[in-house]
């Protein structure tokens, strides 16, 4: 079958994280596309991904710097990899263009921007894919198959609580910018979608919001070594960043959660902790529960069933009989049962934007929905937003269907101001 022509827009870290990811789809010879163009309207950018590509892939793709020059390039599918801030246009133009689409999470920069992109979609046939990773890990396909198997019983409390980050930029300066995303809101979205993906929808949430850190820095800047650097591609980029700059975006969230179901979640995100960092993620019922690891770290879950029997690894699997990955996951990560894989970051980094691309180029060829598609990365910042409308009314209960509907948007209205959106 002929592959499909395919464009990268957006060449800095996660337009590089997303090229590797395909180079790990080639490898193992299940690659759908042929990557016809990298685009940036910065071309220094576009250059290295091109070259990049040329080292991973055996081809340099063409470089352009716009959508137009994309189409010239012969593309009829587009990996949209901006800033956030672009996310909703890009894919909107794309789509109007007559273009499939997988786009980063989030789908938009707030609701009001997720609107103008899903009014663009009303009416076409094109397919769109919102890139969201975290789901996608063995290790958290495995406990949605003990909850819809059973095994921990009525699912009845979800917990999460993560810590750590100082006064250090988390990767890029805009992480820390209100108007370009915040880390709450980037971070936040992969967790909410979790959160639904486990549990269900969320009806409402109320929370606090901080922040705490109103200077970071940034070592790259200063000869030092990345405070972060998923992926180990944004160091080249780091170097260049200022070494220090004032924060506009809360930095911690602390929020209750309350399910459509009846169950309750408790999550906390502090990327403003010092001293200890910290992470946790567990999900429990009325027959047991699941410890669940940190995404993308390859170790095994822990399952506690009544009478303190405990599970881990291999012995859940007698536990989940229809446990099955599917067959892109399965040839990445060693077996359609696998629990768990002593793989490296960056490796398994690569391997879950592989299986995004897999599954973008099935939903093509058959023209299907994808498992995340518009619906589900509009939630997933709904419901990330109820969290951070609340903190910023200070607690109040928010209901997530008021978000969805525009009816709560203070805290997104400076953005909306910013990027030139409206409820």
């Amino acid at each position: 079958m002929a592959r499909i022509p395919l464009a990268i827009i957006g060449s800095g870290g996660m337009g590089t994280r997303h090229m590797f990811g395909l180079a790990e789809l080639e490898k193992a010879g299940l690659n759908p596309f042929d990557l016809v163009a990298v685009c940036d309207i910065d071309q220094t950018r576009a250059d290295l991904l091109a070259d990049a590509a040329r080292d991973a892939l055996g081809r340099r793709p063409a470089v352009c710097a716009d959508i137009e020059g994309v189409l010239r390039a012969g593309a009829q599918a587009v990996d949209i990899t901006t800033v956030p801030r672009f996310h909703h246009t890009v894919a909107a133009d794309a789509i109007g263009l007559g273009l499939d689409v997988m786009v980063e999470k989030p789908v938009g920069l707030t609701i009001a921007a997720a609107h103008a992109l899903q009014d663009a979609l009303r009416g076409s046939d094109r397919i769109l894919s919102v890139a969201e990773n975290f789901r996608r890990d063995p290790t958290n396909r495995l406990v949605k198959s003990l909850i819809e198997e059973g095994v921990l019983g009525e699912p009845r409390y979800f917990h999460q609580s993560s810590s750590g980050g100082r006064d250090l930029m988390a990767i890029s300066v805009w992480r820390h910018l209100k108007d370009e995303s915040g880390i709450l809101f980037d971070a936040g979205t992969h967790y909410t979608d979790m959160m639904e993906y486990y549990l269900g929808p969320v009806a409402s949430v109320y929370a606090q919001m901080r922040l705490f850190e109103q200077v970071r820095y940034n070592p790259a800047a200063t000869g030092g070594a990345p405070a972060s650097d998923p992926g180990g591609v944004y160091g080249q980029f780091q170097a260049a960043m200022p070494a220090e700059f004032t924060a506009t975006a809360d930095d911690a969230l602390f929020a209750l959660v309350n399910f459509e179901s009846g169950a309750v979640g408790q999550y906390t995100e502090n990327r403003a902790g010092h001293g200890r960092s910290e992470w946790a993620r567990t999900v429990h019922g009325s027959a047991g529960a699941v410890d669940i690891p940190k995404d993308r770290s390859g170790e095994p879950l822990v399952v506690t069933l009544e009478g303190s029997r405990t599970f881990t690894g291999a012995e859940i699997l007698p536990l989940v009989p229809g446990f099955q990955l599917d067959d892109a996951t399965a040839a990445l990560f060693g077996g359609e049962r696998a629990t768990a894989y002593g793989l490296d970051f960056e490796t398994v980094d690569r391997l879950l934007l592989a299986v995004e691309y897999a599954e973008f180029g099935a939903c093509i060829a058959s023209r299907s929905r994808p498992e995340v598609g518009f619906d589900e990365g509009m939630r997933a910042i709904a419901v990330c937003y109820a969290m951070m409308e609340s903190g910023a009314a200070g607690g109040a209960i928010v209901k997530v269907d008021d978000v969805l509907g525009g009816a709560v948007r203070e805290y997104q209205r400076s953005i909306d101001i910013a990027i030139g959106t409206s409820a």
